[in-house]
C-alpha cells in the first residue's frame, strides 16, 4: 500500500474517517442531450459489493447478500470487457441491480483488447448497463486492483453525491 492509502486506513481505524471522494471519467451526454451521469444525492444507503466475478459465482447460492436500496460497488481484474457484461447480466437477471440506489464501477485492469474485440470496450459495457437499470452508474472509483485505492465501510450506511464528474461516498456524521 502507498502512503494515501496506509493514512486513509489508519483514519478508518481510528474513527475519523469520514468519505471517500473521485473524479469520474469524462462521460458523452446521452443521445437525449442529458448528462450521462445525472447530479444525485442518496442518504442511509447500504454500502456492497466488491470484485464483480466473485459476487456473480455467488448468485443462486444462499451466500449471494441481499441488499435491497443499496450503494454496489464492483471491481475486477484480468476480465475482459465481454466478460465484465456477461457477469453485471447475470446479477441483472438475478434482479440484484434492480434493488440498488446506485452501482458504482471502480478499477477493472489486467485485460488487454485484442483485434477481435471490434471496438467493444469496458465503456460500451458501462453505457449498455446504463440502458438496463433506473440507478445511476458512476465511473473510476479508485479502488481495485490498483495501487492507490479508497478504503471502504463495506455494510455501512453511506450518502452519496454527485455533482458533475465529482462523486463522494461519505459516513460517519450527519448530513
Amino acid at each position: 500500500p502507498d502512503d494515501i492509502m496506509l493514512d486513509c486506513f489508519d483514519d478508518l481505524l481510528a474513527g475519523r474517517g469520514e468519505g471517500s471522494g473521485w473524479r469520474m471519467n469524462k462521460q458523452a451526454p446521452l443521445a437525449d442531450g442529458s448528462p450521462a451521469v445525472p447530479d444525485v444525492y442518496l442518504q442511509d444507503a447500504t454500502l456492497w459489493g466488491g470484485n464483480l466475478a466473485m459476487l456473480a459465482s455467488l448468485v443462486g447460492t444462499p451466500y449471494l447478500p441481499d441488499v435491497p436500496g443499496g450503494i454496489l460497488f464492483l471491481e475486477d481484474v484480468s476480465e475482459h470487457p465481454y466478460r465484465v457484461e456477461r457477469m453485471l447480466t447475470q446479477l441483472l437477471y438475478a434482479g440484484v441491480l434492480g434493488k440498488q440506489q446506485a452501482v458504482v464501477l471502480g478499477q477493472f485492469t489486467g485485460y488487454k483488447l485484442a483485434a477481435h474485440d471490434k471496438g467493444y470496450k469496458l465503456q460500451s459495457v458501462v453505457d449498455w448497463l446504463r440502458t438496463q437499470i433506473q440507478a445511476p452508474v458512476l465511473t473510476n472509483l479508485p479502488f481495485g486492483h490498483v495501487e492507490t485505492k479508497v478504503l471502504l465501510p463495506v455494510g455501512a450506511k453511506v450518502s452519496l453525491s454527485v455533482e458533475g464528474r465529482d462523486a463522494l461516498i461519505y459516513w460517519g456524521h450527519t448530513h
